[in-house]
């Protein structure tokens, strides 16, 4: 289902999003007393906003805004004309509701089915989707694209790693659909069972997301199932899943026409030209439930506006470089959990399974990676272990400028993931001296 917009000449798409702003600030201005606040306090009226330069003017919301407005404060519909409703995991706090009215189920459907066809996902494909189902978006994402395509659904949902393999070599699963750290645990678990990925099983792409991946943890990916990776961006509280897809050239693009995006300075506030790294921030211009107005996703990436190779024009933004709220400062150093595993894609030797431990000395920040070593390397005995814990010190140092002290633990070891992948354990949180 590619659309048109996608590959239309910048000025056409921009009178659109100009055109679909300006009737969601009326809504929200109208109908939403938190916004006409916001707006009144900025001396800003609907009549104000004429382009999407006029962003910048707008007021920016965060998650802590919904969950003060939990759970229907934020709509703009009444509870009678929503059909879907959906929430995060509320681990911190009360959870962030999102309601979908039936216009806004068919916009879902329709940028999933863009996603889907970023590898022309159609009749006959069987798409395997190991996204959990429920409250979380991804399942039901990933469900509605592949079904609007006219592929075969597999819901399988996550966890029961065993019987995902033997459902997907069953069922001739052409598609995966799921996060990395669960599809990496499920190539390891099937060759273990004596699977060979490259025959018994006809994955040709995987659809992945809800959690960054650096390129070495991909390309371990394609090289264990021998598919083409398409990342796939979202969150909840946008759309879900369907905010940007990759393509096959390694592109993520963002489905603007719906969702117009900027980068901003998480300090400041402002608005940061394209090519500058920052936080992300979404404007929704087609949802009718639960229009957003400039949200501060905390995700850090960087924009790009010109044309790619597949012949789409919209804009593209780089792989989520980490969050704003998960970078980790130690002693004065800013660092994201995707450098470090970065750095460790590169040394030979060890596994993508790892965990960083943040702790304090004294004053000073002490942080200390556990790495999971392979199965030949750990029977090398402890000469070769001693020389890989010592290169992999010296990359972490070469590459992130701080003194990083390697834990090398046996194969299998540390705890595989059925969704999103726990990758930091910070101790200092518990003692209140996180800087």
């Amino acid at each position: 289902m590619w659309n048109s917009i996608e590959s239309a000449p910048r000025e056409e798409l921009e009178a659109l999003q100009a055109k679909r702003l300006r009737d969601t600030v009326e809504r929200v201005y109208h109908l939403v007393p938190f916004y006409r606040k916001k707006f009144d306090e900025l001396g800003i009226k609907p009549a104000h906003v004429k382009s999407v330069k006029d962003l910048a003017n707008l007021p920016l919301t965060t998650k802590q805004d919904l969950r003060d407005h939990y759970p229907f404060g934020l709509f703009t519909v009444p509870i009678s004309s929503v059909i879907r409703i959906h929430s995060s995991s509320g681990t911190t706090g009360k959870p962030t509701v999102v309601g979908y009215t039936e216009h806004d189920m068919g916009v879902w459907k329709e940028v999933m089915a863009r996603t889907m066809s970023m590898m022309d996902v159609g009749p006959g494909d069987v798409v395997h989707n190991a996204y959990g189902y429920g409250l979380f978006t991804g399942g039901l994402g990933f469900h509605y694209g592949a079904e609007e395509v006219g592929a075969a659904v597999v819901p399988s949902s996550g966890g029961f790693t065993k019987r995902q393999l033997l459902l997907m070599k069953d069922f001739g699963a052409t598609v995966l659909c799921c996060t990395p750290s669960f599809a990496l645990h499920m190539a390891e678990v099937a060759q273990e069972e004596g699977y060979d990925l490259k025959k018994d099983f006809k994955i040709r792409a995987g659809f992945f997301g809800a959690e960054p991946a650096s390129e070495g943890l991909r390309q371990a990916l394609r090289d264990a199932w021998g598919l083409v990776y398409i990342e796939a961006y979202g969150l909840s509280e946008i759309i879900g899943p369907g905010v940007a897809a990759g393509c096959p050239y390694g592109n993520l693009h963002v489905f603007e026409d719906h969702f117009i995006p900027e980068v901003i300075d998480s300090e400041t506030g402002e608005v940061l030209p394209d090519g500058e790294q920052g936080e992300l921030v979404f404007t929704t211009v087609t949802k009718q439930a639960l229009p957003i107005i400039r949200y501060r996703t905390k995700d850090i990436t960087v924009l790009h506006r010109q044309p790619c190779k597949c012949g789409r024009t919209v804009t593209i933004m780089e792989s989520v470089k980490g969050r704003a709220d998960d970078m980790l400062i130690v002693n004065g150093v800013n660092v994201f959990p995707s450098q470090v595993e970065h750095v460790l894609t590169k040394v030979e030797g060890i596994t993508p399974n790892y965990v960083i431990v943040l702790d304090k000395k004294g004053v000073l920040d002490k942080l200390e990676v556990w790495v999971e070593v392979d199965d030949r390397t750990f029977a090398d005995g402890i000469g070769a272990l001693e020389n890989l814990k010592a290169q992999l010190q010296n990359e972490m140092l070469n590459d992130l400028y701080i003194n990083v002290r390697i834990k090398l633990v046996e194969p299998k070891t540390l705890e595989r993931s059925m969704g999103k992948a726990k990758r930091i354990i910070d101790k200092r949180e518990a003692e209140g001296l996180k800087s």
